[in-house]
């Protein structure tokens, strides 16, 4: 280790992430709309409103040749609800990682980034692990500080560690549409989106009584697609249901009634593949995985072909590990902030390799430019299926910033190889 790799400060500044925390189970009961806001009392432990606004804890690391890198933790919008970490409260944490967090990495050598994150992961605070969002971020920032230390790409870094060869074109990017899910769709088809547009369907109104507004939006994006793509544009789409279908059809999942809805959801997008985002919400792991592995029987038995995604319930890398091994999902969602350390996302891509479920790497709305940027790196770093566009539900600028952060690395890439390549062949002509 050379004194300029070292790490030498790590600080935490509160700010804003790119959208809300919103409590999910107060919204699945029911609450109702007040413009942008909800009326109602919450009901998830540590929320003061059924809305409020999201919050990051901004490390920058300190490396002894006076770089400042960055990272942001990061909790997701539903935060507390299926399983995962509680509420996120960046004042609450900050001392928590100038202090223990700091006193265990300042004086370690950056370019270790693996081992570095291994030690944040095994970090505990009177008996506990620490929450998700800070594991998150400080990997993040110990991701660029190694990057930075060694000269090259975040990707490369994480190819290294995790014995991977990067992807050389951009991994497909998903976008998300939030509930102006008609406008948004809409730009995300002139944009030439390849997946789209997530919809957020989180309530009886939005899907329908018995699933009909669900259907006509799904005709919808199939009809407008084709007049608004590029030449030659052949959508994903992928809807996220949190659960309402269960809600609406119940168990089983694998009878008539159930499997004609989705034979009717993937009429309504033909000629374009379809998935299906949390079908049910079963109430625990073990349940959720059972009652997947059921719907995906009684589809593929009655060839019906809808993917199924895993997100509710299937949080951490012990998590993704189960459903894969189950055969509960077509794809897992890898929602990057509940999985702690950025590596164990890539990790947790690794594990679908060979196997018959793709990784979605995605994550939340509820993140920021700085966390979008770094999962960019782990996407191309695994070549994952499909990886989410974040933060905020805007659209075109969770969009840009990770189709661009990509297409950007993928471009440095290529110039640093034939770099190596034209000084190879110097040395040849020379030794000639």
């Amino acid at each position: 280790m050379t004194t300029e790799t070292r790490i030498t400060a790590i600080h935490a500044t509160p700010g804003y992430s790119g959208f809300f925390f919103d409590d999910q189970r107060a919204i699945k009961q029911g609450a109702q709309q007040d413009g942008f806001t909800y009326d109602g009392e919450p009901v998830m432990e540590g929320f003061d409103e059924i809305r409020q606004a999201g919050e990051t804890l901004i490390v920058d690391v300190e490396l002894e040749d006076g770089t400042v890198v960055r990272g942001d933790c990061a909790a997701v919008q539903y935060s507390g609800a299926g399983g995962r970490d509680p509420l996120f409260r960046a004042e609450e944490y900050a001392p928590l990682v100038e202090g223990p967090v700091a006193e265990a990495l300042e004086g370690r050598d950056a370019t270790e980034f693996l081992a570095n994150a291994e030690t944040l992961e095994e970090l505990q605070v009177d008996g506990d692990r620490l929450h998700t969002a800070i594991r998150y971020g400080v990997s993040q920032a110990l991701l660029a500080a190694a990057a930075s230390a060694t000269g090259t790409t975040r990707t490369d870094v994480l190819a290294d560690a995790l014995e991977t060869e990067p992807a050389t074109e951009p991994v497909p990017v998903f976008g998300q549409s939030g509930d102006d899910r008609y406008t948004n769709a809409e730009k995300m088809f002139v944009k030439g989106v390849p997946v789209l547009p997530h919809g957020l369907i989180n309530s009886r109104e939005k899907i329908g009584e018995d699933g009909e507004t669900l259907l006509e939006y799904v005709e919808w994006l199939r009809t407008r697609s084709q007049e608004l793509g590029p030449d030659g544009y052949e959508p994903r789409f992928h809807i996220d249901v949190y659960g309402m279908i269960g809600e609406i059809f119940g168990a089983p999942y694998d009878r008539a009634e159930v499997v004609d809805y989705f034979a009717d959801l993937e009429e309504a997008a033909a000629p374009y593949p379809i998935q299906v985002e949390g079908p049910m919400d079963a109430g625990g792991r073990a349940e959720q995985i059972a009652a997947m592995v059921e719907l995906r029987e009684g589809l593929r038995d009655a060839g019906v072909d809808v993917d199924i995604v895993a997100d509710e319930w299937c949080n951490t890398l012990e998590d993704v590990r189960a459903f894969v091994d189950a055969g509960a999902a077509d794809l897992v969602q890898i929602k990057t902030p509940d999985l702690g350390g950025i590596h164990r996302s890539g990790r947790a891509v690794r594990y679908c390799e060979g196997t018959d479920t793709r990784a979605y790497l995605g994550g939340t709305c509820n993140e920021t430019e700085t966390s979008a940027r770094a999962c960019a790196h782990v996407a191309l770093a695994t070549d994952a299926a499909q990886v989410l566009a974040k933060p905020g539900m805007g659209f075109d600028e969770g969009y840009m910033i990770v189709e661009n952060e990509m297409r950007r690395t993928i471009a440095r890439r290529e110039r640093a190889e034939q770099s190596r390549a034209d000084a190879a062949t110097d040395e040849v002509t020379a030794d000639d």
